[in-house]
């Protein structure tokens, strides 16, 4: 009977959660970004405001889950986040994993889907902070590499799309080519859910038997010079990264992958 009542207040929690989440997002929709449109003019300095905004939004709402007992985490490597200018890269098994690193990651970017743009409950944060759109054509590498040049921190996940319960993780080569074409190394972010929870095609309200706990770790960077040598076309180096990432995104130890 506990278990049942705990499972019970969790699908409830998790509810009130993500209505809370929506609501949040109108509401820097409506008032707080056009608010800071009206006090800050220069877009660049807009644009960083509004990221710091969303950090502090994004920790809340991991403090809200938490505190109601939805979840649990923990985040190891800390320090390595607090850096400029990363090329973030991590597997992707939930749908909250966007926001836990947001939240983790100072002066973060992210590539969001152009859908995100026009959503009413998430096109104010997007267009205040000036997101990465992939909707952006041929543009989208040289809108990550400015990013990275501009002392962002972009956040990618490299297989597109969450990744299935089953088999091995499938990374496309976008983050690899442009770890090569600006020379950037890797910052992995290995992400591990016991039991997983909120994963690809499964709804919200399908809580697992008992909390969620979400382990992130940082691991060391991976240099990029090791796949780029004198003579080596850029599409092999750029497959070289990404075969590499495929393994160490798919081993159970990140530490000896890398």
């Amino acid at each position: 009977m506990p278990e049942r009542l705990n499972r019970s207040w969790r699908v409830v929690a998790t509810g009130l959660c993500f209505a809370s989440f929506g609501l949040g997002g109108l509401v820097l929709r409506l008032v707080v970004f056009p608010l800071l449109a009206a006090m800050v003019r220069d877009p660049r300095r807009r644009a960083w405001r509004s990221r710091r905004l969303i950090r502090r939004s994004f920790r809340l709402f991991i403090a809200m889950m938490s505190g109601l007992g939805v979840l649990s985490y923990e985040l190891r490597g800390a320090e390595r986040l607090r850096r400029r200018g990363l090329l973030v890269l991590a597997n992707h098994p939930t749908l909250v994993d966007v926001v836990f690193l947001m939240a983790f990651v100072e002066r973060a970017d992210c590539i969001v889907k152009g859908a995100l743009a026009l959503n009413p409950f998430t096109r104010g944060p997007v267009r205040a902070a000036g997101f990465v759109c992939n909707d952006s054509g041929e543009g989208l590498l040289g809108d990550c590499l400015a990013s990275l040049r501009d002392g962002g921190n972009l956040i990618v996940f490299p297989e597109g799309t969450r990744t299935p319960r089953q088999g091995r993780p499938r990374l496309q080569r976008g983050a690899a080519h442009v770890a090569v074409r600006g020379g950037v190394d890797v910052t992995p972010v290995h992400i591990r859910v016991e039991p997983l929870t909120l994963g690809k095609g499964e709804p919200w309200w399908r809580v697992p038997p008992r909390r969620p706990h979400f382990v992130f770790e940082v691991g060391d960077d991976i240099p990029v010079r090791h796949f780029v040598g004198d003579g080596v076309a850029e599409p092999l180096s750029v497959r070289r990264l990404t075969d590499h990432l495929t393994h160490h995104f798919a081993s159970e130890n990140p530490r000896a992958a890398a």
